[in-house]
């Protein structure tokens, strides 16, 4: 009898052990687990599209008061009216999306160039001791350097053509490219590399299934810097290397509003460049920044 009651309390202990792991272990999964929920149309309205058009609406309205009050002449600070007539006469003559298009393909066609080159030489860097003692200061000493102070030689070098464009494009995206890269992989927790040389991930099974993941926040701030780089260095270059057989980018736009005295055509122009800066920024990088912090568990609600 006593022998039976020891078994039926061994075997309570057991199961209530075994609900205590389930419990345990449920709980986390519960924490590893990431909470997505799709945000309702009328939410993302109002908390992500209505703000930026208030803030434009609020510029607008202050540079018509500033127009009115009359703070300098006509010629210096045109109306928003005025502006508005320039992207409507553009448009009716059919030049502007040719313009736009001209220079956000010269600029997304070199930055993937720079992403081509920037990405090998960044792990080189970071991975060779003796190639980032080499290497490594020259890239952030590129980085410093204004893109325009290329403009010049790449023009004696390559001539007025596309090739030139993409140089200076090259030389002002690459080095921020394989900064960021070298920067998130210096940020790799040694532990992540001891448990993939176990595993048998080394040499480039290594970098592409450890260090590249485990890098890629440093290297998405790389790639979003690598962009602005590109995009000023070409409207550095079509400003000054301005040319027909170059076609007529959004850089020559202003700069021959400029040489016409056109302050209308100058502001439409510096609207379009800041334009598509930002919708670049909004369909390209920030989508990629979201999909990283959500598969770190970094973003909860989406």
């Amino acid at each position: 009898m006593a022998s039976t009651d020891t078994t039926a309390t061994a075997a309570g202990k057991g199961t209530d052990k075994a609900d205590d792991l389930a419990g345990l272990e449920a709980g986390l999964d519960a924490l590893d687990a990431v909470q997505v929920n799709r945000t309702p149309v009328r939410e993302v309205l109002l908390k992500k599209v209505l703000p930026p058009l208030t803030a434009v609406a609020l510029v607008v309205v202050a540079w018509q008061v500033l127009v009115w009050a009359e703070v300098t002449e006509d010629y210096k600070l045109p109306a928003p009216s005025a502006v508005w007539d320039s992207v409507s006469e553009m448009w009716l003559q059919g030049t502007l999306l040719e313009v736009v298009w001209t220079s956000v393909s010269r600029g997304l066609l070199g930055f993937l160039l720079a992403l081509a080159i920037g990405t090998p030489l960044g792990l080189l860097v970071a991975r060779v001791k003796f190639v980032r003692a080499a290497i490594g200061p020259v890239l952030s000493g590129l980085q410093s350097l204004p893109s325009v102070a290329w403009v010049p030689p790449a023009v004696i070098w390559l001539g007025l053509n596309d090739k030139m464009m993409f140089a200076v494009i090259l030389l002002g995206a690459v080095p921020s490219i394989a900064n960021g890269l070298v920067s998130g992989v210096d940020q790799v927790p040694p532990l992540f590399l001891r448990a993939g040389r176990t595993l048998g991930a080394t040499g480039l099974r290594g970098t592409w299934h450890i260090v590249m993941p485990a890098a890629l926040p440093g290297y998405v701030a790389g790639l979003k810097q690598g962009w602005a780089f590109s995009w000023r260095s070409l409207m550095a270059a079509e400003i000054i290397a301005s040319s027909p057989d170059l076609g007529l980018g959004l850089g020559q736009l202003l700069e021959n509003g400029r040489n016409n005295a056109d302050m209308p055509g100058v502001f439409l122009a510096i609207i379009l460049i800041l334009i598509v800066g930002i919708a670049i920024d909004l369909l390209l990088f920030s989508p990629l920044e979201r999909w990283v912090l959500r598969s770190r568990g970094l973003l909860v609600k989406s």
